[in-house]
C-alpha cells in the first residue's frame, strides 16, 4: 500500500489482514491459564452451587484443599484447546466375544472367589437373608470390578470428578457427580485423604459413581459409617443392596446355557419376548449341563439370549440377569458375572458353546445394515452399529423371510443382500 494512502484506509487493510491470519497464529492458552480459569470456576461457579445444596464450606475447602486439574484423564476438552478428533465409526470393529471371556482371568478370579466365600461365609449368609442375592453372585461382581479389592485405586475422586466436570466431553454428567461426592464427604463416611476413584470417578471396590454410593451403599459391619473403600462386608452388601433396589428376584437363578434345536428360531430374543421357562423347554431347548430346569422355574418367565446368533453359546436368562446388566449395560459382562458366580459356587467351568470367528466387520458396516433393516419396518433398536438383541433377531426375521438360514447374526454375505 503506498505511504501516502489514507491512515484509515491503512488502519482497515491491517485490520483485515490480521482478521485473515489463521487462528493458530495466536498464543493458544497455557496449561497454566486453564488451571488458574480451574480455580476461579471452583471458588465462583462451583462453591455457590454446592453451598445452594447444603455443603459446608469446611467441607468444600478441605476437599479442594491441594487438588489440581488431572491432565492425564481421557475424554478431556480444555478451553481453548483444539477439541477432541471424533473416532469415525469406519475405523472400527465391534470386538468378537470370545476374548472377553478369558479362561486363565476366570479360573484365577473363581479360585480367589471361593477362597473368599469360605473367608467371609457368615457374612454372606447374612447377606443372603437380608437382600437375597446368591454370595457368588456378590463375590463375581466385586472380583471383576477390583479383583475382590485388590486393584489399586489411586486417584483422588475429587481431582478426578472435579477435572472431569470442568473439561471434559460430558462435564454436566460429572458436575452431578461431584455435588454427589461433596455430600459422600459432607456426610463424613470418608475423609478426603482416603476418597479415592477410578480414572472414570468410580468409586472404592464395588466402583459405585459417587450417585450410585449415595442410594446403595450400606453400612454392614456396624461402625456407623458406609465404607466401600476398605469393609469387606460394607462392600458386599452394598453391592447386594444395589442389585436389589434395581430388581433382583430372591430364590431365583440368572439364567442358563442351553442347547436351541435347529427348528426352533434364534430370532426370539429379548426380554420383551419373555415366556415362561416350561414354554423353552416345550420347544427342545435343554441344559447344556445335562440337569433339568429347577422346578421353581419353570412356571417363571425367562427370555432366550443368542449373543453371537448361532455362532455362540445360547442361553435361557432370567430377569436377574437384565439386573445384573444395570451394573454394567453389557451382555457379556452379565454372562461373564453368571458364568464366575457358577464357578465360585458349583465349580462350573467355562461355557460349552464356542464362540465363533465373528465380530471382525466395520460399525460402520453395521449400521449401515441396521438402517437397511430400519428402511423396510424392522426395530433394530438404533444404527449405532453395535447388534444388540432387536438387531440380531431383525437379522433373523430377515434371513428368514427371504429364504436364508437364521444366524441372527451380521455377516459380510449380507452386504450386497440387504441394501
Amino acid at each position: 500500500m503506498p505511504k501516502n494512502a489514507p491512515r484509515r484506509l491503512r488502519l482497515f487493510a491491517f485490520a483485515l489482514l490480521a482478521a485473515l491470519l489463521p487462528v493458530s497464529s495466536y498464543a493458544a492458552p497455557s496449561k497454566a491459564d486453564v488451571e488458574a480459569q480451574f480455580e476461579t470456576w471452583v471458588q465462583s461457579d462451583l462453591w455457590p452451587e454446592a453451598k445452594a445444596n447444603g455443603i459446608s464450606q469446611k467441607t468444600f475447602q478441605a476437599a479442594f484443599s491441594g487438588i489440581t486439574l488431572n491432565w492425564n484423564l481421557p475424554d478431556l476438552a480444555p478451553p481453548g484447546f483444539p477439541p477432541p478428533k471424533e473416532q469415525k465409526q469406519t475405523q472400527a470393529e465391534f470386538s468378537s466375544p470370545g476374548p472377553y471371556f478369558n479362561e486363565d482371568r476366570l479360573k484365577k478370579l473363581a479360585a480367589t472367589g471361593r477362597s473368599f466365600a469360605a473367608q467371609y461365609g457368615s457374612t454372606l449368609k447374612r447377606i443372603e437373608k437380608t437382600y437375597g442375592v446368591p454370595g457368588s453372585i456378590v463375590l463375581a461382581i466385586w472380583g471383576r470390578e477390583t479383583g475382590f479389592g485388590a486393584a489399586k485405586i489411586p486417584n483422588s475422586a475429587i481431582e478426578v470428578l472435579a477435572t472431569k466436570a470442568f473439561m471434559s466431553t460430558r462435564k454436566e454428567m460429572f458436575r452431578t457427580e461431584l455435588v454427589a461426592a461433596l455430600h459422600i464427604l459432607d456426610g463424613g463416611d470418608v475423609t478426603p485423604a482416603d476418597f479415592k476413584g477410578s480414572s472414570a470417578g468410580a468409586l472404592g471396590q464395588p466402583q459405585f459413581m459417587p450417585t450410585s454410593y449415595l442410594k446403595y451403599a450400606v453400612d454392614f459391619d456396624g461402625d456407623g459409617h458406609r465404607n466401600i473403600w476398605t469393609s469387606v462386608p460394607d462392600t458386599l452388601a452394598s453391592i447386594a443392596n444395589f442389585l436389589v433396589k434395581k430388581g433382583w428376584q430372591r430364590d431365583r437363578d440368572w439364567g442358563f446355557e442351553v442347547s436351541i434345536p435347529e427348528a426352533v428360531s434364534c430370532a426370539q430374543e429379548g426380554p420383551d419376548l419373555a415366556k415362561p421357562l416350561s414354554h423353552w423347554a416345550s420347544l427342545g431347548i435343554d441344559r447344556n449341563s445335562g440337569k433339568a430346569f429347577p422346578a421353581g422355574e419353570m412356571t417363571a418367565q425367562g427370555m432366550m439370549l443368542v449373543p453371537a446368533g448361532r455362532d455362540g453359546p445360547e442361553f435361557i436368562v432370567t430377569p436377574n440377569f437384565y439386573t445384573i446388566k444395570e451394573y454394567n449395560n453389557s451382555d457379556l459382562y452379565a454372562l461373564y458375572i453368571g458364568n464366575l458366580a457358577d464357578r465360585i459356587a458349583d465349580n462350573g467351568g467355562a461355557f460349552q458353546g464356542r464362540w465363533g470367528d465373528v465380530g471382525k466387520m466395520l460399525r460402520s458396516d453395521v449400521a449401515a445394515m441396521q438402517k437397511a433393516l430400519e428402511r423396510q419396518g424392522y426395530d433394530v433398536g438404533g444404527s449405532d452399529g453395535l447388534p444388540g438383541y432387536k438387531t440380531r433377531r431383525s437379522i433373523g426375521q430377515w434371513q428368514a423371510k427371504n429364504g436364508m438360514k437364521p444366524t441372527c447374526f451380521p455377516e459380510a454375505t449380507m452386504k450386497g443382500k440387504l441394501k
